[in-house]
Protein backbone atom coordinates (compact mmCIF):
# COMPACT_ATOMS: atom_id res chain seq x y z
CA UNK A 1 0.00 0.00 0.00
CA UNK A 2 0.95 3.76 -0.87
CA UNK A 3 2.39 5.95 2.48
CA UNK A 4 0.46 8.44 1.23
CA UNK A 5 -2.70 6.27 1.47
CA UNK A 6 -2.43 5.03 5.10
CA UNK A 7 -1.95 8.51 6.44
CA UNK A 8 -5.01 9.77 4.59
CA UNK A 9 -7.28 6.70 5.61
CA UNK A 10 -5.59 7.68 9.28
CA UNK A 11 -6.20 11.27 8.91
CA UNK A 12 -9.98 10.79 7.99
CA UNK A 13 -10.50 8.44 10.81
CA UNK A 14 -9.00 11.25 13.20
CA UNK A 15 -11.48 13.68 11.76
CA UNK A 16 -15.03 11.62 11.83
CA UNK A 17 -16.61 11.62 15.00
CA UNK A 18 -16.77 7.68 16.31
CA UNK A 19 -13.76 6.09 18.21
CA UNK A 20 -11.28 4.01 16.82
CA UNK A 21 -9.90 0.75 18.54
CA UNK A 22 -6.18 0.21 17.51
CA UNK A 23 -5.97 -3.87 17.95
CA UNK A 24 -2.75 -4.60 19.09
CA UNK A 25 -1.14 -6.77 16.48
CA UNK A 26 2.68 -7.77 16.11
CA UNK A 27 3.29 -9.76 12.90
CA UNK A 28 1.54 -9.62 9.23
CA UNK A 29 -0.43 -12.21 10.48
CA UNK A 30 -2.25 -11.19 13.34
CA UNK A 31 -2.40 -7.56 11.24
CA UNK A 32 -4.66 -9.36 8.64
CA UNK A 33 -6.85 -11.57 10.70
CA UNK A 34 -7.62 -7.99 12.09
CA UNK A 35 -8.56 -6.37 8.70
CA UNK A 36 -10.48 -9.76 7.90
CA UNK A 37 -12.82 -8.60 10.51
CA UNK A 38 -13.02 -5.32 9.59
CA UNK A 39 -10.88 -3.36 12.54
CA UNK A 40 -10.20 -0.40 11.07
CA UNK A 41 -6.68 0.47 12.21
CA UNK A 42 -3.99 -1.94 14.07
CA UNK A 43 -1.24 -0.64 16.25
CA UNK A 44 1.93 -2.71 17.08
CA UNK A 45 3.05 -1.95 20.74
CA UNK A 46 6.13 -2.27 22.32
CA UNK A 47 4.98 -4.64 24.64
CA UNK A 48 3.39 -7.24 22.06
CA UNK A 49 6.09 -6.72 20.22
CA UNK A 50 9.03 -7.51 22.44
CA UNK A 51 7.14 -10.33 23.80
CA UNK A 52 6.97 -12.10 19.88
CA UNK A 53 10.27 -11.19 20.25
CA UNK A 54 10.79 -12.96 23.79
CA UNK A 55 12.47 -9.62 25.08
CA UNK A 56 11.24 -6.96 27.39
CA UNK A 57 10.30 -3.81 25.31
CA UNK A 58 12.95 -1.94 26.62
CA UNK A 59 15.37 -4.26 24.51
CA UNK A 60 13.54 -3.87 21.02
CA UNK A 61 15.35 -1.66 18.05
CA UNK A 62 14.63 0.18 15.78
CA UNK A 63 15.87 -2.04 13.48
CA UNK A 64 13.39 -4.50 14.47
CA UNK A 65 10.52 -2.38 15.23
CA UNK A 66 10.78 -0.63 11.48
CA UNK A 67 11.33 -4.26 9.81
CA UNK A 68 8.02 -5.42 11.37
CA UNK A 69 6.32 -1.84 9.90
CA UNK A 70 7.37 -2.67 6.49
CA UNK A 71 5.91 -6.46 7.07
CA UNK A 72 2.50 -5.31 8.53
CA UNK A 73 1.74 -2.28 6.39
CA UNK A 74 2.96 -4.58 3.10
CA UNK A 75 0.38 -7.04 4.21
CA UNK A 76 -2.55 -4.61 4.99
CA UNK A 77 -4.16 -1.75 3.47
CA UNK A 78 -5.86 -0.14 6.77
CA UNK A 79 -3.81 2.76 9.06
CA UNK A 80 -0.70 1.11 10.71
CA UNK A 81 -0.01 3.25 14.18
CA UNK A 82 3.31 2.23 15.69
CA UNK A 83 5.14 2.55 19.13
CA UNK A 84 8.46 3.52 18.90
CA UNK A 85 8.98 4.13 23.04
CA UNK A 86 11.69 6.93 23.69
CA UNK A 87 12.59 7.41 19.83
CA UNK A 88 15.87 5.83 20.55
CA UNK A 89 17.57 8.76 22.74
CA UNK A 90 17.59 12.74 22.40
CA UNK A 91 16.67 14.93 19.11
CA UNK A 92 19.02 14.16 16.66
CA UNK A 93 17.74 10.79 17.51
CA UNK A 94 14.58 10.79 17.30
CA UNK A 95 14.61 12.66 13.67
CA UNK A 96 16.33 9.50 12.52
CA UNK A 97 13.64 7.22 14.22
CA UNK A 98 10.62 9.10 12.22
CA UNK A 99 12.44 9.49 9.17
CA UNK A 100 12.72 5.63 8.86
CA UNK A 101 9.19 4.54 10.33
CA UNK A 102 7.46 7.19 8.23
CA UNK A 103 9.08 5.33 5.52
CA UNK A 104 8.13 2.11 6.03
CA UNK A 105 4.36 2.85 5.56
CA UNK A 106 2.67 3.55 8.80
CA UNK A 107 0.35 6.36 9.15
CA UNK A 108 1.66 7.30 12.82
CA UNK A 109 4.46 7.21 15.41
CA UNK A 110 4.04 7.41 18.92
CA UNK A 111 6.40 8.91 21.25
CA UNK A 112 6.94 9.07 24.90
CA UNK A 113 8.52 11.11 27.68
CA UNK A 114 10.23 7.82 29.17
CA UNK A 115 14.10 8.11 29.57
CA UNK A 116 16.29 6.61 27.10
CA UNK A 117 17.58 3.79 27.55
CA UNK A 118 14.35 2.70 28.77
CA UNK A 119 14.45 0.41 32.02
CA UNK A 120 13.00 -2.98 32.33
CA UNK A 121 11.33 -2.17 35.71
CA UNK A 122 9.15 -0.04 33.52
CA UNK A 123 7.44 -3.59 33.37
CA UNK A 124 6.83 -3.43 37.14
CA UNK A 125 5.49 0.44 36.78
CA UNK A 126 8.38 1.59 38.22
CA UNK A 127 8.61 4.28 35.34
CA UNK A 128 11.07 7.35 35.25
CA UNK A 129 10.31 10.69 33.25
CA UNK A 130 12.34 13.25 31.17
CA UNK A 131 11.96 17.03 32.02
CA UNK A 132 8.87 18.51 29.83
CA UNK A 133 11.15 20.71 28.03
CA UNK A 134 13.36 17.73 27.01
CA UNK A 135 9.94 16.05 25.63
CA UNK A 136 9.02 19.43 23.86
CA UNK A 137 12.44 19.79 22.21
CA UNK A 138 12.05 15.74 20.78
CA UNK A 139 8.00 16.71 19.52
CA UNK A 140 9.25 19.99 17.61
CA UNK A 141 12.38 17.42 15.98
CA UNK A 142 9.53 14.47 14.92
CA UNK A 143 7.82 17.39 13.48
CA UNK A 144 10.61 18.67 11.33
CA UNK A 145 11.61 14.91 10.05
CA UNK A 146 8.42 13.70 8.87
CA UNK A 147 7.79 14.15 5.24
CA UNK A 148 4.45 13.97 4.90
CA UNK A 149 2.68 17.03 7.14
CA UNK A 150 0.05 14.70 8.00
CA UNK A 151 2.10 11.90 9.47
CA UNK A 152 0.99 11.67 12.78
CA UNK A 153 2.51 12.17 15.87
CA UNK A 154 1.16 11.00 19.17
CA UNK A 155 2.97 12.04 22.50
CA UNK A 156 2.74 9.92 25.18
CA UNK A 157 2.83 10.68 28.91
CA UNK A 158 3.67 8.86 31.87
CA UNK A 159 3.80 11.48 33.83
CA UNK A 160 0.25 10.61 35.82
CA UNK A 161 1.80 7.74 37.36
CA UNK A 162 5.31 9.58 38.66
CA UNK A 163 4.23 13.11 39.54
CA UNK A 164 -0.05 13.27 39.40
CA UNK A 165 -2.65 13.43 37.59
CA UNK A 166 -1.97 17.38 36.99
CA UNK A 167 1.44 17.60 35.75
CA UNK A 168 0.19 14.37 33.17
CA UNK A 169 -2.56 17.17 31.87
CA UNK A 170 -0.05 20.28 31.72
CA UNK A 171 2.73 17.68 29.98
CA UNK A 172 -0.46 16.35 27.30
CA UNK A 173 -1.19 20.61 26.21
CA UNK A 174 2.86 21.69 26.42
CA UNK A 175 2.95 18.31 23.92
CA UNK A 176 0.23 19.34 21.78
CA UNK A 177 1.16 22.72 21.41
CA UNK A 178 4.81 22.14 20.54
CA UNK A 179 3.33 19.99 17.50
CA UNK A 180 1.92 16.59 18.35
CA UNK A 181 -1.36 15.71 16.52
CA UNK A 182 -2.47 13.65 19.90
CA UNK A 183 -1.54 12.81 23.24
CA UNK A 184 -1.69 9.06 24.69
CA UNK A 185 -2.41 9.46 28.40
CA UNK A 186 -2.39 6.46 31.16
CA UNK A 187 -5.04 7.84 33.74
CA UNK A 188 -5.02 6.12 37.45
CA UNK A 189 -8.46 6.03 38.41
CA UNK A 190 -11.79 5.89 36.87
CA UNK A 191 -11.95 9.60 37.96
CA UNK A 192 -9.01 10.66 36.36
CA UNK A 193 -9.94 9.14 33.27
CA UNK A 194 -13.47 10.90 32.92
CA UNK A 195 -11.63 14.36 33.34
CA UNK A 196 -8.46 14.12 31.24
CA UNK A 197 -10.44 14.82 28.01
CA UNK A 198 -12.10 17.79 29.30
CA UNK A 199 -8.84 19.22 30.57
CA UNK A 200 -6.73 18.66 27.62
CA UNK A 201 -6.65 20.68 24.42
CA UNK A 202 -7.03 18.18 21.48
CA UNK A 203 -7.25 14.66 20.33
CA UNK A 204 -6.83 12.12 23.22
CA UNK A 205 -5.98 8.47 23.31
CA UNK A 206 -5.16 5.91 26.58
CA UNK A 207 -4.29 2.27 26.68
CA UNK A 208 -7.05 -0.46 26.72
CA UNK A 209 -4.47 -2.02 29.58
CA UNK A 210 -6.20 -5.56 30.19
CA UNK A 211 -4.29 -7.45 32.76
CA UNK A 212 -2.49 -4.65 34.20
CA UNK A 213 -1.21 -5.04 37.37
CA UNK A 214 -1.43 -1.28 38.54
CA UNK A 215 -4.93 -0.83 38.78
CA UNK A 216 -5.59 1.40 35.84
CA UNK A 217 -8.96 1.32 34.75
CA UNK A 218 -10.48 -0.17 31.38
CA UNK A 219 -13.03 0.91 29.25
CA UNK A 220 -15.78 -0.30 27.00
CA UNK A 221 -15.40 1.70 23.21
CA UNK A 222 -18.86 2.72 23.88
CA UNK A 223 -17.42 4.56 27.31
CA UNK A 224 -13.91 6.10 25.64
CA UNK A 225 -16.60 7.48 22.95
CA UNK A 226 -18.96 9.13 25.73
CA UNK A 227 -15.99 10.32 27.79
CA UNK A 228 -13.93 12.32 24.62
CA UNK A 229 -10.86 9.83 24.07
CA UNK A 230 -10.75 9.76 19.98
CA UNK A 231 -8.65 6.34 20.52
CA UNK A 232 -7.47 3.18 22.64
CA UNK A 233 -4.68 0.83 22.14
CA UNK A 234 -5.25 -3.05 23.09
CA UNK A 235 -1.81 -4.67 23.42
CA UNK A 236 -3.12 -7.76 25.24
CA UNK A 237 -6.36 -8.29 23.92
CA UNK A 238 -5.06 -10.56 21.15
CA UNK A 239 -1.32 -11.87 22.50
CA UNK A 240 -2.72 -13.03 26.10
CA UNK A 241 -5.35 -15.11 24.60
CA UNK A 242 -3.17 -16.61 22.03
CA UNK A 243 -0.67 -17.31 24.76
CA UNK A 244 -3.05 -19.16 26.67
CA UNK A 245 -4.82 -21.30 23.83
CA UNK A 246 -1.11 -22.21 22.19
CA UNK A 247 -0.58 -23.72 26.19
CA UNK A 248 -4.04 -25.36 25.86
CA UNK A 249 -3.21 -27.10 22.42
CA UNK A 250 0.16 -28.13 23.44
CA UNK A 251 -0.63 -29.40 26.81
CA UNK A 252 -3.24 -31.68 24.89
CA UNK A 253 -0.62 -33.16 23.07
CA UNK A 254 1.52 -34.61 25.75
CA UNK A 255 -0.90 -35.53 28.23
CA UNK A 256 -3.14 -36.83 25.52
CA UNK A 257 -1.29 -37.99 22.58
CA UNK A 258 -3.41 -35.31 20.07
CA UNK A 259 -3.75 -31.94 19.37
CA UNK A 260 -7.60 -32.03 20.77
CA UNK A 261 -8.75 -29.91 18.39
CA UNK A 262 -12.29 -30.51 15.79
CA UNK A 263 -10.73 -32.42 13.18
CA UNK A 264 -13.96 -31.95 11.43
CA UNK A 265 -13.37 -28.32 11.52
CA UNK A 266 -9.21 -28.24 10.77
CA UNK A 267 -9.84 -28.56 7.00
CA UNK A 268 -11.92 -25.28 6.96
CA UNK A 269 -9.85 -23.43 9.52
CA UNK A 270 -6.82 -24.51 7.17
CA UNK A 271 -8.76 -22.90 4.08
CA UNK A 272 -9.30 -20.01 6.53
CA UNK A 273 -5.55 -19.65 6.36
CA UNK A 274 -4.85 -20.31 2.80
CA UNK A 275 -7.39 -17.66 1.68
CA UNK A 276 -6.22 -14.97 4.31
CA UNK A 277 -2.90 -15.08 2.17
CA UNK A 278 -4.42 -15.64 -1.03
CA UNK A 279 -3.20 -18.80 -2.11
CA UNK A 280 -6.02 -18.88 -4.87
CA UNK A 281 -4.04 -15.87 -6.55
CA UNK A 282 -0.85 -17.26 -6.60
CA UNK A 283 -2.51 -20.78 -7.83
CA UNK A 284 -3.30 -18.84 -11.06
CA UNK A 285 -0.02 -17.27 -11.69
CA UNK A 286 1.68 -20.36 -11.73
CA UNK A 287 -0.94 -22.19 -13.82
CA UNK A 288 -1.15 -19.35 -16.39
CA UNK A 289 3.07 -19.53 -16.69
CA UNK A 290 5.23 -22.55 -14.86
CA UNK A 291 2.47 -24.92 -14.60
CA UNK A 292 0.69 -23.85 -17.57
CA UNK A 293 -0.47 -27.34 -19.07
CA UNK A 294 1.18 -28.35 -22.33
CA UNK A 295 -0.39 -27.97 -25.18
Amino acid sequence: MENISAIAKFRDLLSCPRFIAALGVWDPFTARVAESLGVECVHIGGYQLAVSHVVPEPLLSLTEIARTCRYVTTAVRIPVVVDAGAGFGEPLHVMRTVKEIERSGVAGIQLEDQIYPKRVHYHKGIEHVISEEEMVHKIKAAVTARSNPDFVIIARTDAMATSGFAEGVKRANLFLEAGADMAMIFPNSIEEARRAPREIKGLVCTVNGEGNRLGRPVFSVREYEDMGYKLATYPTALLCPVMQEMKRIIGHLKCHGTSGLPQNKMISWRKECEDLIGLDEYYRIESDTVEHPTK
